[in-house]
């Protein structure tokens, strides 16, 4: 399937989530991710924010253990700038945020974070393939912003759902993930680098 078909597929399947099911799938992703993802090394993650009635991952739990279990991680949040580009903005707190055109909570003024001191990137998706390729919402921010980050950067995405097998579209400017956290697992990625997968 190509990256449109497949974009409006999940986008279908997102939608269709009972609320209860939404709840359950949110809980068993993130006890995968943090039993899955090796944070040791992380010194600086970057994440997304759920954009309100999309039923995306929820990556503010994810946060708020990392700010309890692990304090040495400093959080990055994206903001769209000028130019059509993401910004990444060190996370000090709730009165930070603003809501965007697009419905996404996202800093109105903060320290810049440098791409290149980003360890852990979270990646919005709504669907991936079995080689790491991301079906995202079109826009090509993340693209643009993985270039950016080292290449032993690791870089996660959150699906509900599992891989598809290929996305018969792939270009040569999109990304391969490292690692896909899912509610039924956490999908590694062999042929890029980053923080390894716990055993």
């Amino acid at each position: 399937m190509t990256k449109q078909e497949i974009r409006k597929k999940f986008l279908e399947k997102r939608k269709a989530l009972s609320e209860a099911d939404y709840v359950r799938m949110n809980l068993s992703l993130i006890a995968h991710f943090f039993s899955g993802v090796d944070l040791t090394f992380v010194r600086v993650l970057h994440t997304f924010l759920p954009i309100a009635g999309n039923q995306e991952p929820d990556t503010w739990s994810i946060m708020d253990r990392i700010r309890r279990e692990f304090p040495h991680i400093r959080v990055s949040l994206p903001r769209v700038a000028a130019g059509d580009h993401l910004e990444n903005i060190y996370y000090e707190g709730p009165q930070q945020l603003q809501t965007s055109s697009w419905g996404i909570q996202e800093p109105r003024q903060g320290i810049p974070t440098p791409p290149e001191k980003i360890d852990l990137v979270i990646v919005p998706l709504l669907a991936i393939d079995k080689q790491g390729y991301r079906v995202g919402y079109g826009r090509g921010y993340y693209d643009r912003l993985l270039k950016q980050t080292r290449k032993d950067s690791a870089k996660v995405g959150l699906s509900f759902f599992p891989p598809v097998d290929a996305i018969d579209d792939v270009a040569e400017y999109d990304v391969p993930l490292t690692l896909c956290v899912t509610p039924e697992e956490v999908v590694s990625f062999d042929h890029t680098q980053g923080p390894p997968r716990r055993a």
